[in-house]
């Protein structure tokens, strides 16, 4: 018996949800990981003894120019703490600091500007001193055109700023990513500053109905295998990778060779992030992982896909969601309404004959994986009136309701709790 309470990732702060006293509750959290004491000084160890590359100071020196990648709102990366000791470094090393940029990876969100943007960079002497600037993946004369992959023919064309950028660092965070496998590293340059033909291709439906696409997977998975490509075209590039915990406290830094670096990431977190089980659960709760990537509906999907390995067919996926901001984009709301108006079968056979997924449709076709499976049930106090309706799931005005409904519903008291959403991924394992 549970007659507790279970805070949940909601906004900049947690929802409490009191819990049936009938309900079991599981709670699936990321293993324990030891927090970096001194923060500074693993970066400063990441920079002299990089993975499979001289250290940062070599790496700049007699360099021309630099161009240093950083996530946008959506990712909740310290570049506070990165991002002027990078620069610094740069500098000492003979890099005018006129010649180095920061670019946002955008991909195909909306440029991050104001005080949004100084939340971003999270230092006011960087925002002070150094170039920055928002990636546009709709601006044909931005990009550098290096071709076609050769595996999926995926069109190459990247931000001109990176491409022709003497020395080329990517940053990020390694988190759990429900298309691409795991996040950062190469993943922040394409989608991050790629043009939108290279995104609308290898988020055409070939590539998101496959069943390798999915989180936590690398092996076989096309977008990470177009990744890879992609950079490799590119020629020299390295990256700095983060890794936090529950509480958004740094646990992991590397620095080095882009894929390698990236690698040593994954291998550090992926024990402690993918929890096994060997039931599933009629009633999953579950979140968006709070601000920032709770900010829309658009990323709310993201916390949808991530823990059907656990969800009962038939089951029901509860998720909480602030949507600060709203819905998300346009296109996001045009694709949602076709998704409403045409049912899930019909919306997706509109996509399959696509070799260009029209712009973030693909976050729509995602969420037909939770639809195929179960019941979705959403609260959130950012949503309102026909907004409710676009996203095509059951909204709920109480999670706790909702719980009660759903053991009722499977006569199984059992269920499954994720308070930080898409940031952990539960798998079936009997």
């Amino acid at each position: 018996m549970n007659d507790g309470s279970i805070a949940i990732s909601y906004g900049r702060g947690h929802l409490s949800v009191r819990l049936p006293p009938d309900a079991v509750a599981t709670l699936v959290r990321k293993g324990q990981l030891p927090k970096l004491a001194d923060p500074a000084a693993a970066l400063e160890a990441a920079f002299a003894a990089p993975v499979a590359a001289p250290p940062l100071a070599e790496l700049a020196a007699g360099r021309r120019s630099a161009c240093i990648l950083i996530c946008d709102i959506t990712r909740p990366v310290p570049n506070r703490l990165f991002l002027r000791p990078m620069v610094e470094t740069m500098v000492a090393a003979g890099i005018p600091l006129e010649a180095i940029t920061v670019l946002v990876a955008t991909g195909l969100h909306r440029p991050n500007l104001g005080d949004e943007l100084a939340e971003l960079v999270g230092d006011p002497w960087v925002l002070a001193h150094v170039r920055i600037v928002n990636h546009d993946a709709r601006d044909d004369d931005a990009h550098v055109n290096f071709g076609h992959t050769a595996t999926r023919n995926t069109p190459v064309r990247i931000d001109r700023l990176f491409a022709e950028a003497d020395l080329r660092i990517a940053t990020g965070l390694v988190e759990p990513h429900f298309m691409a496998g795991w996040s950062g590293g190469r993943k922040v340059i394409a989608p991050g500053v790629a043009h939108h033909e290279t995104i609308r291709t290898f988020h055409s439906a070939r590539f998101m109905e496959d069943p390798l696409a999915v989180q936590c997977n690398l092996l076989g998975n096309p977008l990470h295998e177009e990744q890879l490509e992609i950079v490799r075209m590119l020629g020299e590039v390295y990256a700095l990778n983060t890794v936090l915990d529950e509480e958004r406290d740094l646990v992991c830094i590397t620095f080095g060779e882009i894929i390698a670096s990236h690698q040593a990431a994954v291998d550090f977190v992926e024990a402690a992030t993918t929890i096994p089980f060997d039931r599933k659960f009629s009633t999953v709760v579950t979140s968006s992982a709070g601000y920032p990537l709770d900010k829309t509906y658009y990323q709310t999907i993201k916390g949808m896909v991530t823990p059907l390995d656990i969800l009962k067919p038939g089951g029901t996926l509860i998720i909480a969601s602030e949507c600060s901001e709203g819905f998300g984009s346009p296109e996001f709301r045009a694709a949602q309404a076709r998704l409403v108006e045409l049912g899930p079968e019909r919306f997706l056979a509109t996509l399959t004959a696509k070799s260009l997924a029209e712009i973030d449709e693909w976050q729509t076709e995602m969420q037909l994986k939770p639809m195929r499976l179960g019941k979705v049930a959403l609260y959130s106090t950012g949503l309102a009136g026909y907004d409710r309706r676009l996203t095509g799931v059951a909204m709920v005005d109480d999670i706790e309701t909702a719980i009660a409904e759903s053991i009722a519903l499977s006569g199984d008291s059992e269920i499954a709790i994720i308070p930080e959403g898409p940031y952990v991924v539960p798998r079936f394992a009997p």
